[in-house]
This record gives structure tokens, C-alpha cells and sequence, in this order.
């Protein structure tokens, strides 16, 4: 099995090789790619030294390789995708720019991993973060009964915007606690202290990307294209994780009993659920951990059939890098 990571300098692309690693991927030879900017820098995995090499239109570049793991960007995915898959790699696309194409499965193995055998492009789809995060939550209540609407609220961290913007949320901490005037940059106005009601553009209907994104993928993994699903997805100064308040209605009744039980016996989803010892989920001590964690489970009083409850979910992990090593661990596990 050979691989090729695209984006190798990226924060995925370097959680991708941690991943791998830990995981103990049986992946004979490893390939980095990256830009111009990129070609040249080593990096160690298992214990020697890989060099990045610069992305080219040449496709036999990928001659002999089986698995691309992609993420340097949605422009980048495009333009050399047929580069990438000509000489029959697969290609595990960590960005937006096929998520929605009919021909290309988005795929979270604990949800639909079936559809990853489903491509005639040899692409397959690595989900938006926040989708991953709670289609993986959801897919057990749905077992339970088939859930007709879904209402979220993200709390994302200043990480899901790059190393870079978290170097900005440090440095305008600092600035605020010494009384200056916070430097912004990254944003579209100061994170430390405060909230921003906005991730990516907006959009006609007055929704941004980010929350279309959620929406429209909710609906294609969960195979339910009425599936009514809103979202408000916020920026938030935690460094790293995700977290996300749902709340869910179903055809029928669900009790909390047989909502824990299903919760604790999903794969992926790990129930942190007693408020009264302060037993909930915290990015802060979930940061770097795999599963996604659900607490705060309770009946929604404003709704039919209906509960609400509070995930986290480290969305470099299984929000992007776990998520996409587990698809080519699901293609090979079938060879």
C-alpha cells in the first residue's frame, strides 16, 4: 500500500502523518506533496525523514500510488484531481470542492461508509468538520427512529481557521490584557473575549457557507435529502475543538434510557453525560482525543419527540485527519 499526502505542511496534513502513524497504517512508502513554498522541508514519520515534493501537473507523479490523501485546499483539489487519479489512485479530498458532486461519495465511516465503494471518479468526499461531528452524534438516535429536524449551534475554535489564527487569538489576549488595541487579521472582528456570529460568507438566504455546508452534507450522508436542518455556527476563542449544541426531533418517542444506551454503544461516540458531577464535555480537556463526546442529554421542552444534548469533538482529528485515514482503513479492509 502506498499513500501520497497533498498539503503535507498544512495542520492536516501534519495531523495526517501523526494519525497514520498512531494508528499504524500498512502503508509501504509514504509521498509528500506541498507548493513551491513547501518543497524541500523534511519531516519525520516512523522514525525517518520524509521530503516534500512539489506538486506538479506530471501524473506520473502518482504512478504506483493507491490512496492521495488531499487537504492543500478546494482550488488545489480541483486543478489537479485528474492529475492525482489518473494512474488509479483514490482520492480522499479533505476540502470543499467536490462535497456535493453526485458522482462523489462524502463519506463518515461510522455513518455511511458503504457509499466510499460508490466512486466512479475514484474521489471520495472528506466532510466539512462540523458535519462530521454531528452525523456521528446523530446516526444512533436515527437508528432509533428517523429524525425529521435538527437545529445546531457551533461553538468553533479559533484552530479550524488555521495555525495562524490561533497565533492571532494569543496575541490579541495579550493585547487586551495589557490594555492595547487587539490586532485582527484573521477575523472579521476580535476573538479573544467576544464571539463572531460568522464563519465564512454569507449567502442569499442570510446564512453563511459554513452553515449551508452543514445543511446540505447533513443531507446527502444521512441519505435524507427533506431532512429539515438549521444552523447558527459561531467562532469562539477556545485554541482547539469544536463543540455543538443539537437538537433533534423524531418520528417517534425516544426515551433518555434508550437514547444513553444507543449513545454508549455507537461506534466513535463517547457518552460523558452527569451533570450533577459535573461530568460534560470541555474542548479544553478533549483537545487531541478521537471520539466525539456527547453529555448534557435531555428532553427538548419546546418540541414533539424531541431532545437536545452537547457534543465536542476535536475537529482536526476526527473532523478532518482520523476521519479521512479511517475511509482508506474501510477501502482496504475490503481487499
Amino acid at each position: 500500500m502506498n499513500i501520497a499526502i497533498v498539503g503535507a505542511s498544512g495542520a492536516v496534513g501534519q495531523e495526517l502523518m501523526k494519525v497514520l502513524e498512531e494508528r499504524r497504517f500498512p502503508a509501504e512508502k509514504v509521498t509528500l506533496f506541498g507548493s513551491s513554498r513547501s518543497a524541500g522541508r523534511e519531516y519525520a514519520f516512523r522514525g525517518e525523514k520524509l521530503t516534500v515534493r512539489e506538486l506538479t501537473e506530471n501524473p506520473d507523479d502518482f504512478r504506483g500510488i493507491d490512496i492521495a490523501f488531499t487537504s492543500a485546499g478546494a482550488g488545489t483539489s480541483r486543478r489537479f484531481a485528474e492529475t492525482i487519479t489518473a494512474n488509479g489512485a483514490v482520492m480522499i479530498d479533505n476540502s470543499s470542492a467536490f462535497r456535493m458532486d453526485d458522482d462523489v461519495p462524502l463519506v463518515v465511516p461510522e455513518v455511511n461508509g458503504a457509499d466510499a465503494f460508490n466512486a466512479p471518479r475514484r474521489i471520495i468526499g472528506n466532510p466539512n468538520c462540523t458535519t462530521i461531528q454531528m452525523v456521528v452524534a446523530l446516526k444512533p438516535i436515527n437508528d432509533l427512529s428517523p429524525i425529521r429536524r435538527i437545529r445546531v449551534a457551533t461553538y468553533q475554535a479559533a484552530s479550524g481557521a488555521g495555525a495562524a489564527a490561533m497565533d492571532e487569538l494569543r496575541e490579541q489576549a495579550g493585547q487586551v490584557l495589557r490594555g492595547e488595541r487587539p490586532t485582527v487579521e484573521k477575523f472579521s472582528a476580535q476573538l479573544a473575549f467576544n464571539l463572531i456570529p460568522h464563519i465564512d460568507v454569507f449567502t442569499d438566504n442570510g446564512y453563511t457557507k459554513e452553515e449551508m455546508k452543514m445543511v446540505n452534507e447533513t443531507r446527502k450522508i444521512m441519505h435524507a435529502p427533506e431532512m429539515r436542518v438549521s444552523a447558527t455556527c459561531v467562532r469562539v476563542p477556545v485554541m482547539r475543538a469544536h463543540s455543538e449544541a443539537i437538537w433533534v426531533e423524531t418520528e417517534a418517542p425516544i426515551t433518555l434510557e434508550q437514547a444513553r444506551e444507543a449513545f454508549t454503544a455507537a461506534p466513535g461516540v463517547e457518552l460523558m453525560d452527569n451533570p450533577a458531577g459535573r461530568v460534560y464535555p470541555m474542548p479544553f480537556n478533549l483537545a487531541g482525543c478521537d471520539p466525539v463526546y456527547v453529555g448534557r442529554l435531555r428532553r427538548d421542552l419546546a418540541g414533539d419527540n424531541a431532545l437536545t444534548f452537547w457534543t465536542v469533538s476535536d475537529q482536526i482529528r476526527k473532523g478532518a485527519a482520523l476521519n479521512a485515514v479511517q475511509i482508506a482503513e474501510l477501502l482496504i479492509s475490503k481487499k
